[in-house]
Formats: structure tokens, sequence, C-alpha cells
């Protein structure tokens, strides 16, 4: 609601005045930081997050393990949940449609899962070697971001490098949708879907600047999940794939949907067919 509002000044004396919109945000964030310090709460008094820096095996016993301040580990607690499913699960949906388009490319990724092993028992240092996977996994989210565009708030009077002036308090918007789908940063074929083009002469996955790539941010506030979101992925498409083949009921190009999580509009519906070898 904040973003839709013509003025900045509407939802902050709104905000003040505990109004409307604002109110209702405001119940709900005490709601979340409530669910979530209960959750908190309740591992620590069963002995999660005790010292030695890795407390139990599950990720919130290593934050508390790790001496964060319990604001902090709230904060990034609501981050994961908040921002670590509905993207992934977008990232996914795009990722097979596009590989149920170009078979030759979704050959190649099947190939390289069959060629990690037992399928079954995937594990964390196999999904670490599917390189191609992951580089499917970024032209895909370079096309079709899970969050279209993103913001952030000057701290202090400042220059963008292109000359622009910022001053303290402007909302800076980045279009990660656009800049995917720039000439002056992908070259000519930046409408093409070419998964190679994240990949070096060895087959490993180039480092790209995040500040040309900013599907995970960048710099001190980088996506905290960035390297979990890939392994969740990997995983279940390696999964999928190596079991099945999705066939597409419409032909036609989905719609994509720019909200707050861009969305595939009608979902992907296909027929399934178990994968020639698999039966």
């Amino acid at each position: 609601m904040r973003a839709a509002a013509p003025v900045s000044a509407v939802w902050r004396l709104k905000r003040v005045l505990n109004l409307g919109s604002e109110r209702e945000l405001k119940e709900a964030v005490k709601l979340v930081r409530g669910c979530v310090d209960e959750m908190i709460s309740e591992r620590i008094k069963n002995g999660g997050g005790g010292g030695g820096g890795s407390g139990g095996g599950d990720l919130l016993s290593r934050f508390l393990g790790a001496g964060l301040e319990d604001e902090m580990v709230r904060d990034m607690v609501i981050s994961f949940l908040m921002a670590g499913r509905d993207t992934t699960s977008s990232a996914v949906t795009w990722l097979l449609w596009l590989l149920s388009g170009h078979r030759g490319i979704e050959k190649r990724a099947v190939e390289e899962i069959a060629s990690i092993g037992d399928t079954q028992k995937l594990g964390f240092d196999d999904l670490k070697e599917m390189n191609f996977i992951q580089a499917c996994l970024c032209e895909s989210m370079r096309l079709y971001p899970p969050v279209v565009w993103d913001s952030k708030h000057a701290a202090e009077d400042d220059v963008l490098p292109d000359g622009t002036p910022v001053s303290r308090g402007d909302r800076v918007t980045y279009f990660q949708y656009g800049m995917g789908r720039m000439e002056e940063l992908w070259g000519s074929d930046r409408l093409e879907f070419r998964p190679d083009r994240w990949l070096d002469r060895a087959g490993a996955v180039k480092k790209v600047s995040p500040y040309k790539y900013p599907v995970f941010q960048a710099g001190p506030r980088v996506c905290l999940g960035k390297e979990m979101a890939f392994i969740q992925m990997k995983y279940v498409v390696a999964s999928v794939l190596s079991r099945f083949e999705l066939v597409p009921v419409r032909p036609e190009t989905p719609a994509f949907v720019p909200l707050l999580t861009a969305y595939m509009a009608g979902g992907f519906n296909v027929r399934v067919r178990r994968r020639r070898g698999q039966e």
C-alpha cells in the first residue's frame, strides 16, 4: 500500500495517526514478530542455540548458537520465511516452462543429473556439482526474476555513478526485469534462453557482478538465503526432471504477473509423463 501512495506524506500521516492500512500493517507486523519470538523462545527453552557456535542441527539453532542478538535472529528468520518461499517456487516454475520449450537444453540438464549417480539420494555435495542446472536457474531468473523491482532509501545525501543526485530519504528503485533484458548488459541475444552464457570453458559457473544481475540484491543487503535457495531449487528441479517429462497444456506463452513476488498467471498446467527409463 505504501508503494501505491501518490506521495509518501499520505502513509506517513496515517502511520502517525495509526489509521487505515498503517494500523493494519502495524498489527500484522506485531503478529508476525510475536510468532517468531515465540518460536525462538521455545527453541532456547529446549536447549537449541547453546554455546559452541553451532547449536542444534537446524538453521534457527545455528543462528542462536552463533551468539547473534535475538532481534537480529528474529529479523533473519522472518526474511527466510517471507522471501524464501514464493520466490523459489516462482523461479522453478518459470524454469520448468522454459525447459519444456527447449528440449535440447532439458536433455543436457537430465544428463547432468544422471551423471551424479543415484537421484533417489541427492546430497548437498551432489547438488553443488550441478553447474548446468544452476546456469539454467540463473538464466531463467534473468528473464523472469521472482522479484521484478526493489527499492532502497538513501540514509544520507549521495550521488549515483551517472551523476544523479540522491537526497537523504529518497527512494531509489531498480528494475531487475528490465535489466535482465538490456542489450547493453547481455548482448544482442538478450531475449534468448541460453544457459551457456553463465558457464566458462571449464563448465564452471561464471562470477557475474550482482550489480549487473541484482536478482539476489548486492552489497551489504545481499540475500541471506542465496546459497540455500540454489540448493533447494536444484533439488526440486533434479527430482522432477530425473523422473518426469512435463508437457504444457497450452502452447501460448504464459502471462508474467509482476506483483511483490512475480508469478505465472494461472500456474503452469502440464501433462506429466514418466521419463523413459524411470518406469
